[in-house]
């Protein structure tokens, strides 16, 4: 457990969602986990306590912790490892760093990924951006626009908002000495996790500057990704904007 930070207790559950007690009690200690993971009690990575202890903690039975942490770790929130317990997922893990990139190659053969930082800038939040941040129009935004290549060809063009107060030192010389993937470095550097994502698809053709990023004819046919990705409690923390190229490639995801 994380210094400093009180643990959760079943009470606590009237006081932060009213409607919990018409909920399954399941639900209710999913409910609390996920207020423990918000609150940083438990770092990305970090082993959370036993089904025992959380069932002496909340005063409830062993299965109903159980089935509380099937549903988290069903939403990638947690990771079971058989014999060494449970842990809160993190982006570092293979697993779980390319579940929001839905891209995939026609032909299933694996493809070596190269990322190039276009430019970081920061400014006020432009009307759409903020709206969709949950941002005011004052309030300052990062922006940073890349190319992601595979196998050394400009696949996707990305344009990717932040809020300027969460993400206080993101320059470009910082995003540029990021060696990793950006989620893991956004949770390691700036203590953010993506646990979710909204995303529209829709079809668009390459305007003059994203034909010259992925270096194809202007008016080529692209896909265009809007994707607003939220930390716990639901708050949303980024805004991309993505361009793909889908010649090699296609859209691939899973619905249940």
């Amino acid at each position: 457990m994380s210094d400093n930070v009180p643990p959760l207790r079943t009470q606590e559950i009237e006081k932060s969602a009213p409607s919990a007690a018409y909920s399954p009690l399941y639900q209710q200690i999913k409910a609390l986990l996920l207020q423990g993971l918000d609150r940083g009690e438990w770092k990305p990575g970090e082993a959370i306590p036993s089904e025992l202890e959380l069932a002496a903690r909340f005063q409830v039975s062993q299965g109903t912790v159980r089935k509380a942490i099937d549903e988290l770790a069903a939403d990638n929130l947690l990771i079971r490892r058989q014999g060494k317990g449970t842990f809160v997922a993190t982006h570092h893990e293979a697993r779980v760093r390319f579940r929001f990139l839905r891209l995939a190659p026609d032909d299933g053969k694996p493809v070596a990924s190269q990322s190039r930082i276009l430019d970081v800038r920061r400014m006020k939040a432009p009307t759409d951006v903020a709206v969709l941040l949950d941002l005011r129009t004052s309030d300052m935004v990062v922006n940073l626009r890349r190319v992601l290549s595979f196998d050394q060809v400009p696949t996707i063009y990305d344009d990717i908002w932040l809020p300027g107060s969460v993400f206080k030192g993101l320059t470009l010389e910082a995003v540029e000495q990021n060696k990793g993937p950006m989620y893991a470095w956004f949770e390691s550097k700036f203590g953010v996790s993506m646990v979710r994502a909204d995303e529209k698809i829709g079809a668009v053709s390459a305007t003059d500057e994203a034909a010259s990023v992925l270096q194809v004819e202007a008016g080529s046919p692209l896909l265009h990704v809007e994707r607003v990705s939220y930390t716990y409690g639901d708050r949303p923390m980024e805004l991309r904007r993505g361009l793909y190229l889908t010649e090699r490639f296609h859209y691939r995801n899973t619905l249940s």
